[in-house]
């Protein structure tokens, strides 16, 4: 008898929780990812790259359509899906993940509101793709693992995959056509860290745009009946072989814990890549637990995982686009301004000499015992070292907004706001209320109206 393929094993899984009750820790983690979309989508509509992203997507995916856009009307359902992808990941403040290492919520949430704008779907169905997403994503991601993610963007390969998964369950398809859009999507995977070595960082939302649309078309793909590869990710030719997969192979196909894999993501507390998160954290808790004179400080020596300066090492940004990725810059700003958020990253001045004296008093070594920690801990040290030789330091290897350390809704309210600065008091309320009925099983029947307000301010 020949032996089962994991990916038959996930996908027996994903049509199993079709038919179950999703549990509560779903409900109220879906409507704290969905806010956290939204946040990503409203933060980033204003920005320099936003307008590329949604002409790309309009004047190639073109026709009428009735998705909304963040801040444009509305497209097609491909347009969209493409365009608030890119959008919502220009900032650096969608969900992350430790295991993983890649941002599931823009993989999954984006493909399916946008389905839902353009297609009859009810509430539950819409939770029962997003939850297809994560899971999906956020499996592979995890068996790929920390090698893979030195080479490729997660979010583009595992992601498109996810996508697609998403997609599929919106989309009402059985099983073996479920199976065949991941394969599809599989063969389209793609993500090249390059970009990150050529200074081409404004690129790189494109990665879960294009990831969101190979998930789509594969979708449709298979609901038109073409096939896709059975074993895309175990095969001798699939995900894993090819594309440096080091990770537990046995995380695509494990049995489903109580709670979804969507319980298991990371909210971000700062607007920068995820992988330089501890040392910030560490910096804020000396700040407020010790008087920080800053003319007082000889130099700051930041330990940290090797892992984080393949994505996040730029020496000294020369441009916004580069501050998410450079520790030096983080760390100095944080300390100069006693704040990290969105003016800090969109209107930097790299050429303060208050801000450049700061960072040069910055040290950065890489530890191998905190690199063997990666990916399931992220950690790091911070000391602060006066002209006296007095050390302060704090050690954090959890993030802020990691599972363990998670924000509760209103905290998640203020987030958006400080965040999303385009967004009004009344766009807010409309955001915040439509994200909270997803934890309402009573309303799980009815349609899962997208109201184009949610996108854009009405002013």
């Amino acid at each position: 008898m020949a032996q089962s393929l994991p990916e038959e094993s996930l996908v027996a899984q994903l049509m199993e929780r079709r038919a179950a009750p999703v549990p509560a820790a779903t409900r109220k983690r879906l409507a704290q990812a969905l806010l956290d979309w939204f946040t990503a989508g409203w933060s980033g509509l204003e920005m320099a790259g936003a307008e590329p992203m949604r002409r790309a997507a309009l004047d190639v995916l073109t026709g009428p359509g009735s998705a909304p856009v963040f801040g444009a009307g509305s497209a097609t359902a491909l347009a969209a899906a493409f365009a608030n992808a890119g959008i919502a990941h220009l900032r650096e403040i969608d969900d992350a993940h430790r295991a993983a290492m890649l941002h599931p919520g823009v993989i999954a949430v984006s493909p399916v509101l946008a389905l839902a704008a353009a297609m009859p779907l009810s509430q539950r169905r819409t939770i029962d793709a997003i939850v297809a997403g994560y899971e999906v994503s956020l499996r592979l991601g995890e068996a790929l693992g920390a090698g893979h993610a030195a080479r490729f963007h997660a979010t583009a390969t595992a992601g498109a995959v996810g996508a697609a998964a998403a997609a599929a369950t919106a989309l009402g398809l059985p099983a073996a056509q479920l199976h065949h859009a991941m394969g599809i999507a599989a063969t389209q995977a793609a993500g090249l860290w390059q970009l990150v070595d050529d200074d081409a960082h404004e690129a790189k939302s494109l990665h879960p745009a294009f990831a969101v649309r190979n998930g789509l078309m594969a979708a449709f793909a298979a609901r038109a009946g073409l096939p896709g590869a059975r074993a895309f990710f175990s095969g001798r030719r699939g995900m894993y072989a090819l594309l440096a997969g080091d990770g537990p192979m046995s995380a695509v196909a494990e049995a489903l814990p109580a709670a979804d894999q969507l319980t298991t993501a990371t909210i971000k507390a700062w607007p920068c890549c995820a992988q330089i998160f501890t040392p910030l954290d560490a910096t804020r808790a000396l700040m407020d637990e010790h008087r920080i004179v800053l003319d007082d400080i000889e130099r700051v020596e930041i330990t940290i995982f090797a892992h984080a300066l393949k994505i996040a090492g730029v020496a000294w940004p020369t441009k916004p686009a580069e501050t998410a990725f450079c520790l030096r810059y983080v760390v100095a700003t944080l300390l100069l301004k006693g704040r990290l958020g969105i003016a800090e990253m969109e209107s930097p001045d790299l050429h303060d000499p208050a801000l450049l004296a700061l960072a040069a008093k910055i040290v950065v070594r890489t530890d191998d015992e905190f690199q063997k920690a990666f990916p399931t801990r992220r950690p790091a040290r911070v000391e602060i070292v006066d002209h006296d030789g007095r050390t302060v330091g704090a050690y954090r290897e959890l993030r802020r907004g990691d599972p363990e350390d998670p924000f509760d809704w209103q905290q998640l309210q203020q987030r958006m706001r400080a965040f999303a600065p385009a967004m009004d008091d009344a766009a807010a309320a409309r955001v915040t209320d439509w994200c909270a009925g997803f934890a309402d099983h009573t309303a799980d029947a009815r349609d899962c109206r997208i109201d184009p307000a949610l996108f854009a301010s009405t002013d």
